[in-house]
């Protein structure tokens, strides 16, 4: 994937932090529930195949969001190019060990990075640090085998 390092600049990062922070906020002291994304999609597959659609609505809700929102951003910005530089294979297998981590974890980037070391959570301060260390290995590991 290609970042374009040109088109940075801290504002569009710190408008971004605040979006994310804001909608994190808005669902815990809306509905008093943590903004954790693979915990919400969770909560929409079960719904569906066990029929409890009590927490369904506001949690498709979310998930429509964060679907929608870049098509919404395109009306008005140029969105950036995207170029992944691996297959298909690859990006499935990759996909497969985030998947296994989050659920070994209990939680992803959002539940924990997010929402849980703003409250200060011992357990997602220590999952932050262990996924965030993963990250940084792995991509150190790569680029030395490949």
């Amino acid at each position: 994937m290609h970042i374009a390092w040109e088109q940075f600049t801290p504002f569009t990062a710190i408008g971004g932090g605040l979006l994310i922070g804001f909608a994190s906020v808005l669902l815990m002291a809306g509905i008093g529930r943590i903004a954790g994304v693979t915990g919400i999609l969770a909560g929409v597959f079960t719904g569906l195949f066990r029929g409890n659609q009590s927490e369904w609505s506001w949690r498709l809700a979310f998930i429509l969001g964060l679907t929608i929102s870049p098509l919404l951003y395109r009306l008005f910005f140029e969105l950036p190019a995207i170029e992944i530089q691996t297959d298909w294979p690859a990006l499935l297998f990759a996909g497969l060990i985030v998947g296994f981590g989050t659920r070994l974890g209990s939680g992803c980037t959002s539940g924990h990075g997010v929402c849980g070391i703003s409250r200060l959570s011992p357990r997602s301060i220590i999952a932050t640090i262990a996924f965030m260390g993963a990250g940084f290995a792995t991509v150190a590991l790569i680029r030395q085998l490949l």
